[in-house]
């Protein structure tokens, strides 16, 4: 666009704008510079600004050669006389649109706006700063407000999602542990049972071994007076006398009875062991004697302790003077079998190593060493020489379903369980140390007298 087409377009323009030279000619205006002073635009053709102005021609020219040199709109201060003798204070600013040449002067585009009208609208600029400034305050305290809504919401999501699944976690363990539960109080039922079936007729038998021998005694006796009263008998006799080797029979019929009698009595304990393990015939607390439910478990454990691998293992007891104890008996044996069991597997792995190996000896035992610590508090520590338990293992061990075995050969319950039953049900502690490759050992410390 040219100096002349700009001219064009601002004549048209509401503002109130002069054209001017670098020197002050005034080149053109628009209707609203002329309505300003009062003046047709007609009589301001040929004017100086100098002519319209109070201020001195110095300052005048001082400015408009600020003007000519400034990329930037310059801003002024220019007091216009008017047609009325009156005078107008206004706010000029100031912009070169026609740089100064050789060939021409600069032209300055001056835009003048009454100075009151000015202070009113730098007034409602400030007030919409103002406005804009407190609107943008509020809407970042908004922003602030609902950021921190959000991190609230989010923590407190968080806890309520760690929350439910603790909760969810409890809940799988409670129902985990009365599964467990059930499943032991249907075996204890059981083995009840069976036991109970079993010591009838076992009874029966040993009770009726006893006139038995007694009455085979008696007819030997007869059968040996026969002989020595009539020394000769018939053929047909001593013909039955060596086909049934009378001699033998009579010797051997001792040693049959003794046989029976010992197996009576093998089977007569291992009853008494069944149902001292399940307890299902005594109250729920007890005062007991700890060894009789140890030597149980190890009985009812019997078919695991014969050789594995060719290696047979070796239970050694300890045994100290323990008073009765005061305890959940049942619960107290299901301890006991969830450590020797485990003891019984670590020694079975080790035993498979071992052989893998090929080495010359290997002898896996089990160790029971009970003991009292004082008045109030005795002990039981199980170790086994298996293959031991490294750290990081160890430190989840009594975790809910945590197990190294198989799938379907171990649930991870066990030793939580009893943690649970020494810990919580018998107010005592149980602890594990391990040396990889050499030995585990668990201490068992409850007290003798728990009120419950």
């Amino acid at each position: 666009m040219t100096p002349e087409q700009f001219l064009e377009f601002a004549r048209i323009l509401p503002e109130p704008l002069l054209l001017v030279s670098s020197e002050g000619h005034l080149l053109t205006t628009n209707q609203a510079v002329a309505d300003m002073l009062g003046l047709r635009r007609q009589e301001l053709q040929g004017k100086m600004l100098f002519d319209l102005v109070t201020e001195s021609s110095h300052e005048i020219l001082k400015y408009l050669q600020a003007c000519s040199s400034s990329r930037k709109m310059v801003l002024g201060c220019l007091t216009l006389r008017k047609n009325d003798q009156q005078t107008l204070i206004c706010r000029s600013q100031g912009a070169v649109i026609q740089p100064w040449s050789t060939e021409s002067s600069a032209l300055i585009l001056l835009r003048l706006e009454k100075r009151v009208i000015a202070n009113n609208n730098f007034v409602l600029l400030n007030k919409k700063i103002d406005e804009l400034a407190k609107e943008v305050q509020k809407r970042k305290q908004a922003e602030e407000a609902l950021w921190k809504a959000n991190q609230d919401l989010e923590i407190r999501v968080e806890k309520r999602t760690t929350a439910l699944q603790e909760t969810l976690n409890e809940l799988q363990l409670t129902q985990s542990q009365l599964i467990q539960a059930e499943k032991m109080s249907s075996l204890g039922q059981m083995v009840a049972g069976v036991a109970h079936e079993i010591n009838n007729p076992v009874n029966f038998i040993y009770a009726n071994l006893h006139h038995a021998g007694k009455y085979a005694e008696d007819l030997v006796k007869l059968i040996q007076l026969y002989q020595h009263t009539y020394p000769s008998s018939s053929l047909e006799i001593q013909e039955r006398i060596e086909v049934i080797d009378l001699d033998f029979l009579i010797q051997d019929l001792t040693k049959i009875f003794q046989s029976m009698r010992i197996g009576t009595e093998r089977i007569q304990e291992v009853v008494k062991s069944l149902r001292n393990f399940s307890r299902l015939d005594e109250a729920a607390v007890k005062s007991v004697n700890i060894h009789e439910g140890i030597d149980s478990t190890l009985m009812i454990l019997e078919h695991r302790l014969k050789a594995i691998h060719e290696y047979p293992i070796t239970i050694i007891k300890k045994y100290g003077q323990l008073p009765n104890v005061t305890c959940y008996p049942c619960q107290l044996n299901q301890v006991f079998m969830n450590i020797i069991a485990n003891a019984i597997d670590a020694l079975e792995e080790s035993a498979i190593i071992i052989k893998k190996q090929k080495l010359p000896t290997y002898n896996p035992q089990i160790q029971i060493h009970t003991k009292v610590l004082d008045d109030q508090w005795v002990t039981i520590t199980i170790t086994d020489n298996g293959v031991g338990i490294n750290e990081q293992v160890k430190s989840k061990l009594f975790d809910p379903f945590f197990t190294t075995k198989a799938v379907g050969k171990g649930t991870g319950l066990g030793l939580s369980v009893s943690y649970q039953i020494i810990v919580e049900k018998h107010a005592g502690e149980i602890s594990c140390s391990s040396t990889p490759e050499k030995c585990t050992e668990f201490v068992i410390k409850i007290p003798v007298n728990q009120v419950y």
